[in-house]
């Protein structure tokens, strides 16, 4: 599986059809930190902020061994997107995939230029008491979870692109550079909206191994465009126990209006991590560990399959619902499994949070009259207050027997001895899915699967 990590004020998910998904919710190299000056003379009328990717690289020492302050309770919020977005996917029959990890990350970088209202619904919404919590929370994540060895690639990418219209505030930058690693990029969306817009496409689709393609639709760029803060995430990863290609066999998968269709399903003779619960039974499925000690990191996808063929809406209910869910539901134990059936599916669904987040307590970031993101520019800068108009969100995910590839983006626009029967388990009607870093709890992506076909 590959994904690419970005952390930035946006972050974005590699997509395989590029098309946006209106939300009802419905589905559907830069300058120095010290280069502050991006400054001319020209008033800049307020506009979206939009958040796009910028390399980030923590080159930091073995990872202490207590708790990360950004744990699996942090994403409790964003999980919820599952629902509102995610259920309206269900009904129309649509598989779905977003990144709480890249999302979290972009409004991390969005609340270093917060202040009043604003900040505080950020950080409520984030689990954070205040800004310095939030920022050492957010450098010990991206500690935890980067990765870069053959056999896992897992990247954060931060980038920040603001109009030389506005003076950017020095801590904003220093900020960003330092905690984010996102250097600020002066632009001129005032003139050349779409050269910049061509530049940052270019600049995602690099960072994301050509997984994530122009992002930004023509005419989304526009000379009220002032600033674009970016996260885009990339994750490879081989699994522990690779199946065997030679196993994969053509079966029925039952869709949820009772028809059937054909898919490749993966399977292995091998003991798998699987546990039954009341309802619905769940599979772990290891990627390969990189590195050793306090310094390695563990990845794995999670598969929770519901008993019932129907039973996808009510699932994904109870993990919104239920904090920690997915945490204290991981197998911790391998079992012989009598039957063992996972589709192989190639799923990418793009959509625009705000009106997601705004139903999550994110209210005043999206008004031109109560946004205060007056920590990004200075005052002086005669610049009209700015607001978000957009956070456009798209994730890919691709799992085969090698193991999966995975990207996400998020960008905001301004303006998971004794003795055990076996098992089966049998994926051959819709089900979730989870990537997550297993000492963290940190979640990467989650999505559903309803269709492995499309």
């Amino acid at each position: 599986m590959k994904m690419g990590p970005n952390l930035h004020l946006a972050a974005h998910l590699p997509r395989i059809h590029p098309r946006w998904v209106p939300m009802k919710p419905q589905r559907r190299n830069s300058t120095e930190a010290q280069s502050t000056n991006l400054v001319s003379s020209l008033p800049a009328t307020r506009d979206f902020l939009r958040l796009h990717c910028s390399k980030l690289d923590y080159s930091t020492p073995a990872l202490s061994m207590r708790p990360p302050p950004l744990s699996a309770d942090s994403f409790t919020r964003c999980l919820q997107i599952a629902e509102l977005a995610g259920i309206p996917a269900v009904d129309e029959g649509s598989n779905f995939v977003f990144s709480p990890l890249s999302l979290v990350a972009a409004l991390s970088l969005t609340a270093s230029g917060a202040r009043g209202e604003t900040l505080r619904e950020i950080l409520s919404f984030l689990g954070s008491p205040n800004l310095d919590h939030l920022h050492s929370a957010s450098v010990h994540l991206a500690q935890a979870v980067r990765a870069d060895d053959r056999e896992l690639i897992l990247s954060f990418v931060n980038g920040a692109w603001v109009d030389r219209s506005m003076a950017v505030n020095p801590s904003f930058v220093a900020v960003a550079a330092s905690v984010y690693g996102a250097a600020i990029e002066p632009v001129d969306f005032i003139h050349q909206a779409s050269l910049e817009q061509k530049k940052i496409n270019s600049w995602i689709e690099e960072k994301t191994n050509g997984i994530i393609k122009n992002l930004i639709f023509d005419g989304t760029l526009n000379n009220l465009t002032r600033l674009i803060l970016a996260n885009a995430l990339y994750f490879k990863g081989k699994w522990k126990d690779k199946f065997d290609n030679s196993m994969t066999k053509t079966d029925k998968f039952y869709l949820l209006d009772g028809s059937t269709i054909h898919a490749p399903f993966m399977s292995s003779r091998e003991k798998q991590f699987i546990s039954s619960y009341n309802g619905f039974t769940v599979l772990k499925l290891p990627y390969k560990k990189v590195g050793d000690g306090q310094d390695s990191r563990s990845f794995s996808m999670l598969l929770f399959l519901p008993n019932e063929r129907n039973g996808l809406h009510d699932l994904i209910r109870r993990i919104v619902s239920t904090p920690n869910f997915v945490q204290e539901h991981v197998p911790p134990m391998r079992v012989y499994a009598v039957r063992f059936m996972v589709p192989k599916f190639k799923i990418s669904f793009n959509f625009d949070a705000s009106d997601v987040l705004k139903q999550l307590g994110l209210k005043s970031i999206f008004g031109s009259s109560s946004a205060d993101l007056g920590g990004i520019c200075l005052e002086s800068s005669g610049v009209e207050p700015l607001f978000v108009s957009n956070i456009l969100h798209e994730a890919a995910v691709e799992v085969d027997e090698e193991g999966t590839t995975a990207a996400a983006t998020t960008v905001i626009i301004g303006l998971g001895s004794c003795y055990t029967p076996p098992v089966d388990f049998v994926a051959d009607h819709p089900f979730i899915f989870v990537v997550r870093e297993d000492k963290t709890g940190a979640i990467l992506f989650f999505g559903h699967v309803v269709n492995p076909s499309i």
